[in-house]
């Protein structure tokens, strides 16, 4: 018979199987990686072997030995010494290269076996189609920015390489090579005791840490200590205000007589008709699938501006550049340059009437509207939106100018109860809101299927995609994206990836979770048979392997009638 892989991850750090008829360590050192080739790999290396160093490794070995000792009876026959691509964040490389046209890459691979076949599959499909047919987000090249230079690649790489056998905890944070795109919060929220998480290169607050709790990252796959403060910050936003560090955005401009002209082709929502008004629209590739979410508010008759995601920074670029044609347009990428807040919370009117002599009101700044207005003594844009589901706005302009407005805001705050929120806070918030992110907006599915119709016109002129979202409109669904509840309150919430079952039957996997701290329920979105999505159908969703009764929901758990933003 043949020997099962043995793989252990704290004495041996890697694992022990059969090659042919003999005995295979392989070890991947838990201390001082050595990096080759850091100038780029010659063209002519093929299964390129170095000499073996078994000092580096013996700790291990002896440890594979001691665990198995039929191998240090049999003894060393054959050492092989190679070389391993570590990209900063440990996923290969596959995909469109940032900045040019009809060139792609497909590199970075450490395991060739297990993900050559799959990703190649996809990549030729991504070439031909205009998208693959699994989500290649965490595979997309342009998932990386100018602040991935050559040092921040061997720091990362060198990291990856000793998590290799780690535990993937969720949250899990990479620190090495870090800060290299702080906002001008940066040191201001650390010093408040902010953790921050990376995002694209962005430091963003994840939550901040208050009385006994450590300034630092808890592991588990249970609810970590930090649930508690997240609940904190959330109480705030809900009863009094809170102040949110959003600068780790894709901010970009497109200026020009055509500007008009090319939003409108690009999205399936009507552009924004007025200057000082906003639409909130996704864009697609041309076979209907979904590229991307972003806002989109016109500062003028000729000038947009874009916000979506860090992540998407460059594919937004690139979508940009590869639709603009002729058209008489600039395209200025503000998203280092410029910074951005969110301020939420029923007394958010109060704080920032306290700052600015601009009108406030209803009547003079209605929902869903942008105007310029002067903050702590510099213009910037407010845009009267709230992705938290509360009275609020969102605040852009040059990162200096938001450091200045972030003071006066928190000093304005004080009397008010101001706090600080960080991302996970955000997402839980949204979730009880039922609005989509990231997980449930993906290349794998249509605007159909995603259920973000309210935000299509078909009876527009042509744009990117229309004629594929309309053949989606016209066939029945592959799968439909539902919003449920999971029953129970425990130390197990799930963190996206779950099964959802019906009558014992997996019909689909959820897509983002968070427990709703306002409406103490256990949200997620989920990717469902179509049969299965009607409003009442009762599911379950394996949590940590423990099947949980759930219900698909027809609205929002939080103010379903969205009239606390608007107030």
């Amino acid at each position: 018979g043949e020997l099962p892989v043995v793989r252990d991850d704290r004495l041996v750090s890697g694992y022990i199987r059969m090659e042919q008829k003999s005995g295979l360590i392989g070890i991947y050192e838990k201390a001082n990686p050595n990096t080759v080739w850091e100038d780029g790999c010659p063209w002519e290396a093929e299964n390129e072997l170095f000499e073996p160093d078994y000092d580096r490794i013996m700790p291990w070995l002896e440890n594979a030995m001691d665990r198995m000792p039929v191998l240090a009876d049999l003894g060393i026959k054959r050492a092989v010494h190679g070389a391993i691509s570590h990209p900063p964040d440990g996923n290969p490389l596959v995909g469109p290269a940032p900045g040019l046209r009809n060139y792609w890459l497909d590199c970075g691979c450490q395991i060739g076996i297990g993900w050559g076949p799959g990703l190649t599959r996809e990549l030729a499909r991504w070439m031909v189609h205009g998208s693959a047919d699994i989500n290649m987000r965490d595979y997309d090249p342009r998932r990386f920015g100018r602040y991935a230079d050559a040092g921040f690649q061997v720091t990362k790489a060198k990291e990856d390489y000793l998590l290799r056998h780690e535990i993937p905890f969720p949250h899990l944070n990479r620190p090495d090579g870090r800060p290299v795109r702080p906002s001008a919060l940066y040191g201001r929220l650390k010093a408040k005791g902010a953790v921050f998480e990376e995002v694209c290169g962005w430091e963003r607050p994840r939550w901040f840490a208050t009385g006994d709790l450590e300034q630092r990252d808890y592991y588990s796959f249970r609810r970590a200590p930090w649930h508690d403060a997240v609940a904190a910050e959330t109480a705030a936003v809900r009863e009094r205000a809170g102040i949110m560090d959003i600068s780790a955005f894709a901010k970009v401009e497109v200026a020009g007589p055509d500007a008009h002209a090319l939003v409108e082709r690009l999205i399936p929502n009507r552009a924004p008709g007025r200057a000082g008004r906003l639409a909130l629209t996704h864009l697609l590739s041309e076979n209907g699938r979904i590229e991307l979410e972003a806002a989109i508010a016109r500062l003028a008759e000729d000038r947009f501006y874009f916000t979506c995601a860090a992540f998407f920074e460059r594919r937004l670029l690139d979508h940009l550049a590869k639709h603009r044609g002729e058209a008489a347009v600039g395209i200025v990428n503000r998203s280092d340059d410029w910074g951005a807040l969110a301020l939420n919370g029923p007394r958010s009117r109060d704080i920032l009437a306290a700052c600015t002599d601009a009108a406030l009101d209803n009547g003079n700044f209605r929902w869903l509207r942008a105007q310029e207005i002067p903050v702590a003594g510099n213009a910037l844009w407010a845009f009267r939106m709230s992705y938290a589901g509360e009275l609020g706005w969102e605040l852009h302009g040059p990162a200096d100018a938001i450091a200045a407005a972030y003071d006066a805001l928190w000093t304005a705050g004080a009397a008010h109860g101001i706090a600080d929120y960080g991302s996970f806070a955000m997402n839980a918030m949204r979730m009880e809101k039922m609005f989509k992110g990231a997980g449930e907006l993906t290349n794998e599915v249509t605007l159909p299927e995603a259920g973000v119709m309210r935000f299509v016109r078909m009876d527009k002129g042509d744009f990117i995609g229309k004629a594929a979202t309309a053949a989606a409109m016209a066939h029945p669904l592959r799968w439909q994206c539902v919003y449920l509840e999971i029953d129970g309150d425990g130390e197990h919430d799930g963190h996206g990836g779950e099964a959802v079952l019906f009558s014992g039957e997996r019909v689909g996997s959820t897509s983002s979770v968070a427990w709703g701290h306002r409406v103490r329920k256990l949200l997620t979105f989920a990717y469902v048979r179509p049969d299965c999505a009607a409003p009442g159908t009762g599911l379950e969703v394996l949590v940590m392997g423990e099947p949980r009764a759930a219900r698909v929901l027809a609205d929002a758990v939080y103010d379903p009638e969205n009239t606390l933003p608007q107030g």
